[in-house]
């Protein structure tokens, strides 16, 4: 049986603002803020890396954006790929957040 998996496939389909050997961090295709996924296909990393997924995800948020956010790993609709959404306080949708001008 094959196995697809979206995040796995890593479509530059919505802006991407991050990426390395650890992660990348795009918009998400459904609610519009900036997501972080894992480049492991396993849904429960060790804290050490959930640290260092959720600190580029910060940086990312505190350089492109200008919002507070909190990290929501919930993983409604990809339930055995890690990521983890930074959404707007007191909000869930980032549709209209207010970016800061890119140099």
């Amino acid at each position: 049986m094959s196995h697809h998996c979206d995040l796995c496939e890593a479509a530059r389909i919505t802006p991407w603002y991050h990426e390395d050997d650890l992660c990348w961090i795009a918009e998400c295709e459904i609610c519009a803020v900036p997501m972080v996924v894992w480049r492991e296909h396993d849904n429960n990393p060790p804290d050490h890396v959930k640290v260092e997924l959720h600190s580029r995800l910060a940086m990312v948020v505190e350089t492109h954006f200008e919002f507070e956010h909190y990290v929501d790993d919930n993983m409604r609709n990809i339930p055995d790929h890690y990521h983890a959404h930074a959404r707007p306080r007191g909000g869930f949708f980032g549709h209209g957040l207010k970016k800061k001008p890119q140099e």
